[in-house]
């Protein structure tokens, strides 16, 4: 075989496995993204469930910061 054929076919299997590992990489972190926007879902609904029923109360009522 022709050494500029095998330097060749070398460097298409790097390229090969450094796609793979690359994809993997790429998947993971989809994964992730997907974990964090559901966690980020889940709290910005706790936040604005929370939000619904806001405390009234008069300035006399209020403590101050020391208390």
């Amino acid at each position: 075989m022709h050494p500029q054929l095998e330097q060749i076919e070398s460097k298409i299997a790097f390229l090969e496995a450094a796609n793979a590992q690359l994809s993997d990489v790429v998947y993971g972190q989809q994964q992730q993204l997907d974990a964090l926007r559901a966690q980020l879902a889940e709290f910005t609904s706790r936040f604005a469930a929370g939000q619904s029923t806001p405390d009234t109360y008069t300035v006399e009522e209020e403590k101050p910061p020391h208390y």
